[in-house]
């Protein structure tokens, strides 16, 4: 098995998941155009996906969807909660009711409805999701499954639950949040009072700090790989995100030292495919 972030970031996300037979890409938030051109770039066709996976509704992560799905013929694995949350997302605005009519022509028979707390099956790949705490109504993150590889995937998360420690055991590569420096998203000065405090709460999004004190005190460090991603745009500076993440491993028992590469995900350009 082997995974791609596609792209990351506060503008849109998506994450490819490929074994030799199968490629699921999980979350459609950039562009139908730059997810097409991604794809092409790390050397998979639009024809050669088995299923888009959406964790919830939020545009970051399923903005794209709509146009998308004109260019694939493959389902939409997604949790009922979710699709009536997306449908449901613009209405209020101008073009509320129209778009909503087009989402759910573009996705009428193409939808496959899935939990977010029973296991699924992708081609040969499986999928074990879990609950993870954020303003969505229903989103998840996963640990993907294949030839006793586990990779696991989880954004838009405010804190890290006890489910949480315990799904990111045994792992051999996580993708993660580090969306904000504290420091950083109090001083940010085009966000608004409220939106800070949406950002910093419990079911908000994850900061450096947060995911620090896991990678220091509970994660246990099987995962060769750690990629951070939905890092903030305003609120974050990718080197401090790294440099965080590395002195957190670094400060962890000598005991339970962890050979773990940090990688930081981009939101304009894919990283390199990581393998098993």
């Amino acid at each position: 098995m082997k995974f791609t972030v596609l792209g990351s970031g506060s503008t849109g996300n998506a994450v490819l998941i490929s074994s030799e037979r199968t490629n699921v890409l999980v979350d459609a938030g950039l562009s139908a155009r730059e997810i097409l051109r991604r794809l092409a770039v790390v050397g998979v066709a639009a024809e050669d996906l088995d299923a888009v996976l959406i964790t919830h509704e939020h545009s970051d992560h399923a903005g794209g969807l709509r146009v998308l799905m004109r260019s694939l013929s493959c389902p939409v694995f997604i949790s009922k909660a979710t699709e009536d949350s997306y449908y449901a997302t613009r209405r209020g605005e101008a073009n509320g009711e129209s778009e909503s009519v087009k989402r759910q022509e573009v996705l009428r028979d193409r939808t496959v409805e899935i939990e977010s707390d029973h296991e699924f099956r992708i081609g040969d790949i499986d999928f074990e999701p879990f609950a993870v705490p954020h303003d969505a109504a229903d989103n998840f993150g996963f640990v993907a499954r294949h030839d006793g590889v586990r990779v696991a995937t989880l954004m838009d998360f405010g804190h890290i639950t006890a489910l949480i420690k315990t799904k990111l055991n045994r792992c051999d590569a996580i993708v993660v949040e580090s969306n904000h420096s504290r420091d950083m998203l109090r001083a940010c000065p085009v966000y608004t009072w409220e939106l800070k405090q949406r950002i910093a709460s419990k079911t908000g999004h994850l900061s450096n700090e947060d995911l620090s004190d896991w990678l220091t005190n509970d994660f246990d460090g099987s995962a060769r790989h750690v990629v951070l991603a939905h890092l903030s745009q305003r609120a974050n500076e990718p080197n401090l995100a790294r440099i965080t993440a590395e002195t957190a491993l670094s400060m962890r028992s000598p005991l339970f030292r962890a050979e773990t590469k940090i990688t930081l995900s981009e939101p304009k350009s894919p990283t390199e495919w990581i393998g098993f």
